[in-house]
């Protein structure tokens, strides 16, 4: 794992809801740059290894949604969720969980994690390359604070989540200890 300063300028592949494309799926491919995302803007992003996986579908993405309104209280512009996942699968599992505060963002070839220095190897698993767990407050494309879980490396045997949780950034926003990870908010079944 590395120490970076800035996101890295990458661009990324995703869908928008467009009503002039006709038929049942009205949707249209859309770059984003990191610019476009993160230009002007304080944004909490955190970041986990897959959509539909247990941690990351019971506890880190409906806590961020859970806290959003206290997160834009504090001044944030927005919260992202990155993964290295397909526009359709972080759709789909948004749809699933009900997220509609995070910004779900696919980094289907994993270009913005590696900038990150997060990308890491998951085969054990059989997930291939995936991001590392991690949290950060990225303020007009600089990393002011960064949340990296334990024991960074390939093919961990643990999913170590302990830092990157929302109420350990809220806390960090208001200057205060956190209490530590919160008790899972939805019931995980796959």
């Amino acid at each position: 794992m590395t120490t970076i300063d800035r996101v890295p300028n990458v661009t990324f592949k995703t869908r928008v809801r467009d009503e002039s494309v006709p038929g049942p799926n009205p949707y249209r491919w859309q770059d984003l740059t990191t610019d476009e995302i993160f230009k002007g803007k304080k944004v909490v992003v955190f970041s986990l290894p897959g959509a539909f996986t247990p941690t990351c579908s019971s506890n880190h993405l409906p806590r961020y949604e859970e806290l959003y309104e206290e997160f834009k209280a504090l001044g944030v512009d927005q919260i992202i969720c990155v993964s290295v996942n397909d526009a359709f699968v972080m759709f789909q599992w948004g749809k699933q969980i009900g997220a509609k505060n995070v910004f779900l963002l696919p980094d289907g070839n994993g270009d913005f994690t590696s900038g990150m220095g997060m990308l890491v190897d998951k085969s054990n698993l059989g997930f291939g390359k995936r991001s590392w767990r991690y949290s950060m407050l990225v303020n007009d494309g600089n990393v002011e604070k960064i949340f990296s879980e334990p024991n960074f490396g390939d093919n961990c045997p643990i999913d170590p989540f302990e830092v990157s949780d929302a109420d350990t950034m809220l806390a960090y926003l208001k200057g205060t200890e956190s209490a530590g990870v919160s008790s899972p908010r939805l019931e995980f079944v796959g």
